[in-house]
């Protein structure tokens, strides 16, 4: 297992696109945790009687504890960024026939994704990484008073780094199956950004909770909004922190089988 990681991880060091679309990830989740900062900043700035109720109510969803859950949920916006990184491996790997120098080396099929599953667990904690780090400039540049509460959300690193494998674990199901780079980000963004969207949306439109249970929606479900989304919904914003915990066995459940998959579509595949 260590020789995997390492091997995976002298891959990743030499390809350029990786610390591109990593530079991106991590300019993009301070960035847009910025601009909501930003406007959270011109509600409660106004000289007006309804911006200081908003203040006294909302709080300040970027200071501590709140920041943890709020960064998280502007953060997970962007997981297609580095899924575009996923899906570019495993399409490399088809691409230039090293898969198949894999097995030809002497190493056995399910090591082929194995190595895979490494690369996916590697970045997404690389990410969860730069979602903590984030999480903690943003928390104690915006604490007015002692703290005295930092850690109490601090389990949000866990549904975040859930929420990242789960859904890279989804970008690289569709490049292991197309196995053409172009064609499998184009299959993966129109998926993540339009079809899911629109399924999702129906249902709701529809009274129906079946969108829930949608791939992306399933894992996306682990963040709720932030807390200031109370004000607007109380009811609807309490059943989605109640449902984090089912959607945490689902999610577990929907990546295993996923895995699953690839191995078993790894070891009945040709090796073309």
């Amino acid at each position: 297992m260590t020789k995997l990681i390492r091997t995976e991880w002298l891959k990743m060091r030499k390809y350029n696109a990786f610390w591109w679309i990593l530079g991106i990830t991590a300019l993009s989740y301070p960035g847009i945790n910025y601009i909501f900062y930003l406007g959270y900043q011109n509600i409660i700035g106004k000289p007006s009687q309804a911006s200081q109720y908003a203040k006294l109510e909302l709080g300040n969803p970027f200071s501590f504890p709140e920041v943890w859950p709020t960064v998280a949920y502007f953060s997970s916006w962007f997981v297609f960024i580095p899924a575009v990184v996923i899906i570019m491996f495993i399409s490399n790997e088809y691409t230039f026939k090293t898969h198949r120098q894999n097995i030809s080396d002497g190493g056995r099929r399910k090591q082929f994704v194995t190595s895979k599953l490494m690369d996916v667990l590697i970045i997404s904690i690389i990410v969860t990484l730069l979602y903590t780090m984030v999480c903690l400039v943003t928390g104690f540049a915006n604490q007015e008073r002692l703290i005295r509460d930092i850690w109490s959300k601090v389990y949000f690193i866990g549904l975040f780094g859930l929420q990242t494998f789960a859904q890279l674990s989804i970008a690289f199901l569709i490049g292991f199956l197309v196995r053409k780079a172009f064609l499998a980000l184009g299959i993966f963004l129109f998926y993540f950004m339009i079809l899911e969207n629109l399924i999702v949306g129906l249902f709701k439109w529809k009274n129906s909770s079946i969108g829930d249970y949608m791939p992306l929606e399933i894992s996306d479900k682990l963040i709720p909004p932030p807390g200031f989304f109370r004000l607007l919904d109380p009811e609807s914003y309490q059943k989605s922190l109640d449902a984090i915990r089912l959607h945490v066995i689902l999610s577990i459940v929907l990546t295993v089988i996923i895995w699953a998959i690839c191995y078993r579509v790894n070891n009945m595949r040709d090796l073309k």
